[in-house]
């Protein structure tokens, strides 16, 4: 969805900062291979991803939903060079393709692939993180977010992609779209938790930054 103009939003796009090729080809095999791709951060929001990690310049990442991998490899470059990145998807099918993209960047190394259920997997990562990027099923974002708080260090940024749904959040809620119902949850849960401060960006469909303060 866009917040502003079309025409004014390829202007902000122009003048951001380009697109790696590596991303540019990620994305066009995505768009050629793979099922949804519109899932992909693509070119703005991945820049965005990338100048907010270079900022924080973590140690440790963790990101919950990998898709094709664009994201991780946004993240990973503000990444310390003794850090580690690890994501987790569902997915198994794109696990190759996933690997085949991160060998092919400067960090395929630092990056830890995990297949099945974030909130299974997340308590068995011994690893206290500087930045996490949510960005899977919506329904569990509320879990995600309290299940990863006590695994992030103070001062520590939590990404949430996706937190305006195409508008639904300003719609009559359906009684089985559970997903919106998770959104509108989770929205308020940042709002509220005062272990965080949170501010809600109008970028694409929606990215919430929120940095732990205690």
């Amino acid at each position: 969805m866009h917040f502003i103009p079309e025409e004014l939003d390829d202007y902000v796009v122009k003048h951001s900062e380009n697109e790696p090729e590596l991303l540019q080809q990620l994305g066009r095999e995505t768009y050629q291979k793979i099922l949804q791709p519109r899932m992909l951060s693509g070119h703005y929001q991945g820049r965005v991803l990338s100048i907010i990690s270079k900022l924080v310049n973590p140690k440790n990442i963790l990101e919950i939903g990998t898709y094709t991998g664009y994201s991780a490899l946004c993240l990973a470059e503000g990444m310390q060079a003794s850090g580690a990145l690890h994501t987790i998807d569902i997915n198994e099918e794109l696990a190759d393709f996933q690997r085949k993209y991160f060998n092919k960047s400067d960090h395929g190394n630092q990056i830890f692939q995990h297949i099945g259920d974030a909130l299974e997997i997340i308590p068995t990562l011994n690893t206290i993180f500087d930045l996490v990027f949510i960005d899977a099923d919506k329904e569990n974002y509320p879990s995600y977010f309290n299940i990863v708080i006590d695994k992030l260090n103070p001062g520590g940024i939590i990404l949430s992609d996706n937190v305006l749904w195409s508008g639904k959040i300003l719609e009559d809620l359906k009684p089985d779209d559970m997903a919106t119902k998770a959104l509108l949850e989770y929205n308020i849960l940042l709002k509220n938790d005062d272990r965080v401060e949170t501010v809600v960006l109008p970028i694409r469909d929606g990215l919430t930054i929120s940095r732990k303060v205690k």
